[in-house]
């Protein structure tokens, strides 16, 4: 009987063997890593900044918009306040990139097995490589990602939030994420880290989708254009050969698709997981917050700090998956 790992190993369309799966999850694993940390340094500002706009009061804000809350934190709290909370995010974007980029590549392995694409006559093809995954096959394939890293990413995101705002609402309880992880532990156990889970199942499966599809497509875009100005017919254009600019435009696009698109459902999960309900009392449930935002700021409540998510996504995301790309195309075996 052959082992795990030897029916890992797969062939080629051209009937050479290929590395196995198991190492081709463990460079995903690190260049994910790699990636997401790299991202996360660059984006964490903006990112506080988001939080904060997102947290205020809905009847009082203390900020007039992005600017104001980005002033007033250098003012009271110098630049370090803007990377309050950073080393459990940095944790948590390895873990989420690394898991994001293994299960979008397993989750594609599936599919294609399950249903295998059809090779067409517009599909243009090197002698070595397999057809390509339709979009809505790539977009389902980031969804499921998506919904898989949320178990990872709401306790991380929690800290985060919880970190990033008490000096706003001032107060000192929580000396760092390690004092901030003992006592929510010691008030709700285990489950006091997952207040805000499903917000956030929602936002990553929907925006995941989003992300991976924006990034697809314009990558696709980009190597049909190129394809279509090469004079020889010979020469295929594939991911390989873009270059780290289209790279990055293809994360920036990817990026700000991801943001925009459930960012309502982010504000709500930001208020859940900075909301102090105490041992005994009762949270509020996602359509109680929903009403107050609602009723206290309309519409717009819901897109406080989107203009400010919209610009920290674009350059992030172009370093993560310009990042992911060329690790994987130097250093990777497939």
């Amino acid at each position: 009987m052959e082992s795990p790992l030897e029916l890992q190993n797969y062939v080629d369309v051209t009937g050479k063997p290929k590395v196995s799966n198991f190492r081709l999850q463990i460079e995903d694993l690190a260049f994910g890593s790699i990636a997401g940390m790299i991202g996360k340094i660059v984006e964490y500002p903006f990112d506080t900044v988001k939080v904060r706009l997102q947290t205020q009061s809905v009847e009082n804000p203390l900020f007039k918009g992005p600017m104001d809350c980005l002033k007033a934190t250098m003012k009271d709290e110098g630049f370090k306040g803007l990377f309050k909370g950073m080393s459990s995010p940095i944790v948590g974007a390895m873990l989420e990139n690394a898991i994001l980029f293994v299960g979008y590549r397993q989750i594609q392995r599936q599919i294609r097995e399950i249903s295998p694409p059809i090779h067409t006559s517009t599909t243009v093809l090197d002698d070595n490589e397999e057809v390509p995954l339709t979009l809505n096959q790539l977009v389902l394939a980031g969804a499921i990602a998506g919904s898989v890293v949320s178990v990872i990413l709401t306790p991380v995101e929690l800290i985060k939030c919880k970190l990033q705002v008490q000096h706003m609402l001032g107060s000192t309880q929580f000396s760092g994420p390690v004092d901030l992880i003992k006592q929510t532990y010691r008030a709700k156990g285990f489950s006091g880290f997952y207040r805000g889970f499903m917000p956030t199942f929602v936002r990553e499966t929907g925006a995941s989708a989003f992300w991976f599809g924006a990034y697809e497509y314009t990558c696709a875009a980009l190597i049909k254009r190129r394809q279509n100005s090469v004079l020889d017919n010979t020469t295929i254009i594939s991911k390989k050969d873009l270059t780290a600019p289209e790279l990055m435009l293809g994360g920036a696009m990817g990026g700000i698709a991801y943001n925009i698109s459930f960012f309502p459902v982010d504000v709500v999960k930001s208020r859940m997981q900075i909301e102090e309900g105490g041992i005994h009392a009762k949270y509020k449930s996602f359509t109680h917050i929903s009403k107050e935002i609602y009723a206290g700021a309309g519409i717009k409540g819901f897109y406080r700090g989107c203009a400010m998510t919209a610009a920290k996504s674009a350059p992030a995301n172009a370093i993560i998956f310009m990042t992911y790309e060329l690790l994987t195309r130097y250093l990777g075996s497939s």
